[in-house]
């Protein structure tokens, strides 16, 4: 860091993440943007133009090289995850890794163990943690607004864009694990998963996940390149009351519903239902990537924690892992812990 205790920071990939990182770190309070990398020179120049006093290069270990970087966000392919990020822990600079954090469990605890020998931050990008309206759910929950969790059911479909080397449960599931992981804080007793190719031969374009926790609830996810429209909506079911979070909404995110049934003894044939009043909290208008990028920047600095850590992400792996043996056996029910037994690559079609 520098002497105003700036952190330089290097970026690596500007595919499709890579520049939304750029442009909020060049905003970010207390981060001096350094160099920017990609193997694709005609990606670099936008950069190069927007972004003048940034150095670009197609060689990534000029970063690593580099003593004016502390720290790196890499947004590349999965495949490359374990690599670079290895390589810049060895390089003592922390790391900011986009979702999902690796291809396997096996590269996920290697980026951890690598990050832990280095005594740097390794931070995992699930910007929906930072999302001011999934913190609002987790404080209804943490609060017992909601009562106890009876499950939760989120829709998060669009219509494309297909990938070529990974499946939907790898590019938009790794949103709703986390989101469920935060929101239940409890890792899973079990996971399942059915889907189908429809489009590309062995690469799911549509998938349902399910989760099922120590605490009785459930977490389903259906999550689909093929729909008419994008949706994205979670339902939380509580005891007491019922929250909708639609991330589509932008003045009603989320939505508090005190709808209920009691539970009556069999003796009386009946059920009391309670339908109340819907409240829609106020969400504040923060983009949640800027957020997610000011707590890394903390966390470099030694002055916070991070929601989204090495350990975080490597649960998600653990899940997708977990259902991608699932899905590929034919939906059976797979234990989290046996997501470990998994020593290739079920994410990636291509890659080893």
């Amino acid at each position: 860091m520098d002497r105003a205790g700036d952190v330089g920071v290097g970026v690596i990939g500007v595919g499709y993440w890579g520049p939304n990182l750029i442009r909020n770190l060049a905003e970010a309070p207390g981060a001096r943007l350094v160099a920017v990398a990609d193997l694709d020179d005609v990606r670099l120049a936008p950069m190069a133009k927007r972004y003048p006093a940034v150095r670009t290069t197609q060689d990534y270990r000029t970063i690593l090289a580099d003593p004016e970087v502390d720290a790196v966000c890499i947004a590349t392919p999965i495949s490359t995850h374990r690599r670079l990020a290895v390589e810049a822990f060895a390089a003592g600079k922390h790391v900011f890794v986009e979702k999902p954090l690796a291809a396997t469990v096996e590269d996920g605890e290697a980026i951890l163990r690598a990050s832990e020998v280095a005594a740097r931050t390794l931070m995992v990008g699930h910007t929906f943690v930072y999302n001011p309206a999934v913190e609002a759910v987790r404080g209804l929950l943490r609060r017992g607004v909601l009562g106890d969790v009876y499950y939760v059911d989120s829709q998060r479909v669009n219509l494309g864009v297909h990938q070529f080397d990974y499946n939907v449960l790898w590019d938009l599931g790794p949103h709703d694990v986390s989101i469920f992981l935060y929101w239940l804080d409890e890792e899973p007793e079990w996971v399942q998963c059915t889907g189908a190719s429809y489009v590309q031969t062995d690469i799911e374009d549509v998938v349902f996940l399910t989760m099922a926790f120590p605490s009785g609830a459930l977490a389903h996810a259906h999550l689909s390149w093929l729909a008419p429209s994008k949706l994205r909506r979670t339902v939380v079911t509580g005891s007491r009351r019922m929250a909708v979070y639609d991330d589509t909404l932008p003045n009603e995110r989320v939505k508090v519903y005190d709808h209920g049934v009691e539970r009556l003894s069999i003796e009386e044939l009946r059920r009391s239902y309670r339908a109340g009043e819907i409240h829609s909290p106020r969400i504040p208008d923060v983009e949640p990537l800027q957020l997610e990028m000011r707590n890394f920047l903390a966390c470099v600095r030694g002055e916070a924690l991070s929601l989204s850590d090495g350990t975080a992400g490597l649960r998600v792996v653990k899940v997708l892992e977990a259902a991608m043996r699932s899905l590929r056996s034919g939906g059976g029910r797979i234990p989290y812990s046996g997501a470990l037994a998994t020593r290739s690559s079920p994410a990636l079609v291509g890659v080893r």
